[in-house]
């Protein structure tokens, strides 16, 4: 049987394609598409293990799982990959199991009293150990987060570096820029207008915001960046956004 790789490329398909037909109800190429990303799913998870993952490891199931997740959670429209998509969604779940098992793993020692160990001690010590891992874990998907991001904004023409320095200096600035990103993502035509040009629609723009062209022009990369952010899965960018809001 061909692989589904080679598949998808006879039929000069892209991998979003095949999961637009999953999502249709195509079963069996679901399973033809997991049992073709189980390496993929493996690496995500052991990226979070930090150690080889077997099948047989109940974190790979975990992985499986969200990778099934992905493929029928994943829409285009969200401005990244599928596997980008995966892989985020992956490391996800992994990390709250993981955390799940280490409250579970913690509550066990308080009530173990073996070896005359204090188990107050070893709750501490536990707490402390799966905080710092989660801190490390938490700082490795920010950084993940904004590489992901930097691809999306080069394919704008823009960079993040650019974003940060001609981020506006005000407050209130900022907050209508973000209202600006807002209406684009609530506009089906206005955000179909910028995915596909790659532009900002300024002249429809005008038509929906109280806001003059000249403000626009001189927010318009700021603003692209904001609504890419609106638009994607970026669970560090956001929290930035809900600064910038007030929410």
């Amino acid at each position: 049987m061909l692989s589904l790789l080679f598949k998808l490329r006879k039929r000069k398909n892209t991998l979003e394609e095949a999961v637009i037909n999953i999502q249709q109800g195509d079963s069996i190429l679901q399973n033809e598409l997991i049992e073709q990303y189980k390496p993929f799913i493996a690496k995500s998870v052991s990226s979070v293990c930090k150690r080889y993952i077997d099948e047989t490891d109940d974190e790979f199931s975990i992985g499986l799982i969200a990778f099934n997740e992905a493929i029928e959670k994943y829409s285009a429209d969200k401005g990244s990959s599928l596997l980008a998509f995966a892989d985020l969604l992956i490391k996800r779940r992994v990390i709250d199991f993981i955390r799940k098992e280490a409250r579970n793993r913690s509550i066990n020692m308080d009530l173990s009293t073996e070896n005359n160990e204090d188990p107050l001690a070893s709750r501490i010590e536990s707490n402390l150990s799966v905080e710092e891992y989660q801190k490390e874990i938490e700082q490795e998907h920010r950084k993940e987060e904004i590489i992901r991001f930097q691809n999306v904004l080069i394919e704008f023409g823009l960079s993040f570096n650019e974003i940060v320095k001609q981020s506006p200096k005000h407050a209130d600035a900022r907050f209508n820029a973000m209202t600006i990103a807002k209406t684009i993502t609530d506009n089906e035509i206005l955000k179909e207008a910028l995915f596909d040009k790659k532009r900002l629609p300024i002249k429809e723009l005008e038509k929906q915001v109280n806001v003059s062209r000249k403000t626009i022009e001189r927010n318009r990369k700021y603003i692209i960046a904001m609504t890419l952010i609106l638009e994607g899965d970026y669970l560090y960018l956001k929290d930035y956004i809900k600064g910038v809001l007030g929410e």
